[in-house]
Parts: structure tokens; sequence; C-alpha cells
């Protein structure tokens, strides 16, 4: 798989980051997700510990006489209990209102050549990201099993946060530009790509505070992603920019 789009979207993304109205769009959800998370660390963290030590498989570890493990494991859960709805709280706020101001910023700045050919729509886009809030909490819940096998407490969590990147932003991106059947075609090609964007920021997003800027500058990545795919898969003219891999 190359990593060339991939990388060019962090580039150009880094890039847009020495203007400082970027960095206002940057900073309401992470201001959101860091008043979340201190809010439920302060407020609900004890109550989820206590909560997971009533479940399994906590309940076995603790019946077998290793207490300790189980309440340690507990507090990790309820951390990243805490660190999971922050974070999502960011990705729901870019996602609905960020990406918008993004694809008309940056589209109209840098990709003037793309034609806007999908249906602009602030009822889609607050669904798309509910469906995929919906989708990564079930996720996270019924693969906290999991995380008890060595390895997958660190990988889990980063595969849940690349999937809601994608699943989230991917669409965003696209939905006022392409056409139902050219994001059909774009998802198709580019889904292993999207995957690997995420995964990236979502190793990123478990960066205490740093992580908290994570989900509008993936908003940001994935603009650049979509619409240089979008141009590419129309044949369009592709700007070359210094310091970039074409």
């Amino acid at each position: 798989m190359s990593m060339i789009e991939v990388f060019n979207a962090l580039v150009r993304s880094l890039n847009n980051l020495q203007d400082r109205s970027i960095w206002l769009r940057l900073a309401g959800p992470a201001l959101a997700a860091l008043i979340v998370w201190l809010a439920l660390a302060f407020f609900a963290l004890d109550w989820l510990v206590v909560e997971l030590m009533q479940l399994p498989p906590l309940t076995w570890i603790a019946g077998w006489g290793i207490l300790w493990l189980a309440k340690l494991f507990a507090w990790i859960g309820g951390w990243l209990a805490v660190f999971a709805l922050s974070y999502l709280t960011s990705i729901l706020l870019a996602g609905i209102f960020i990406v918008p101001l993004l694809v008309n910023e940056i589209g109209a700045r840098e990709y003037p050549d793309v034609a806007r050919m999908g249906e602009d729509s602030l009822v889609a886009a607050t669904g798309n990201s509910l469906i995929a809030a919906t989708g990564f909490l079930i996720g996270w819940l019924g693969t906290m099993p999991l995380w008890l096998i060595p390895g997958m407490g660190l990988i889990l969590p980063i595969y849940r946060l690349a999937w809601l990147n994608r699943r989230t932003f991917a669409y965003d991106a696209l939905a006022a530009h392409a056409t139902k059947g050219e994001w059909k075609i774009l998802f198709e090609k580019h889904r292993g790509k999207m995957l690997l964007l995420g995964v990236i920021l979502g190793v990123l997003g478990h960066i205490p505070f740093l992580g908290l800027l994570v989900p509008s500058f993936a908003a940001l990545a994935y603009v650049h992603y979509g619409l240089e795919a979008l141009r590419r898969e129309r044949d369009g003219a592709i700007l070359v920019i210094e310091g970039e891999v074409l």
C-alpha cells in the first residue's frame, strides 16, 4: 500500500497550521473535549471504576484472589472510558461543524478546480457523525473483554479511533463535492489508505492533551485527502506544492 497520498494529506494539513484561522477551527472542539474530560474525571471516574469492578472479566479476576489486578484494570478502563468520551465529543463537533467550514475554506483556496457536485447537508453530516459515534461506542464496549489479552489493550483503542476517524470524516469531507457514485468508487479504492490515515491520527490522539486537538486536525487531513483523491479521479489538474511527494 502506497503511503504517498496519506503523507501528502498530513503535510498539507501541517502547512495549514501556519494560518491563524485554522487554529481557531481546531480550538473549539478541543476546548469542549477538555471540559468534558475534566468533568468526567472529577465527577464520574470513581463511579466508573466501581461499575467496572462489578462486571466480568474483572469479577473473575477478583474471584481468583487477584483483587489488586482487578482494581488496576478497572482504573485503566475508567480512564480509557473518560478519554474515549472526551475524544468522541470532539470528533462529533468536528464532524458536524468544522468539516463544512474547512471544506468551504480549503476547497475554494487549494482545490478550486474540483467542482462541487455533491449534496452539502448539515442533516446528513449530523446523521453520519451520530451513526459513527454509535458504532464506536458499541464496538468499544463489545471489545472491552479482549483488552485483557496481552497487547490488545494497545491495538484495539487505536483501531477503534482509526475506524471512527474514517467513518466520520471520509464521507463528510467529500459530501459537498463528490456524487454518490464518485464517493462509492473513491471509498472502494481508498478505504485502506483512509484507515491508515485514521491509524496515524489515532496514535496521535492518545498523546495527553495534544490528543484533544487531533479530531479537528483529522477533519483537516481528511478534507485534503478526499479532495485530492477526487481531483485525481476526475483527471483534473494536480497542484504541485513545494516539499510534497506527488
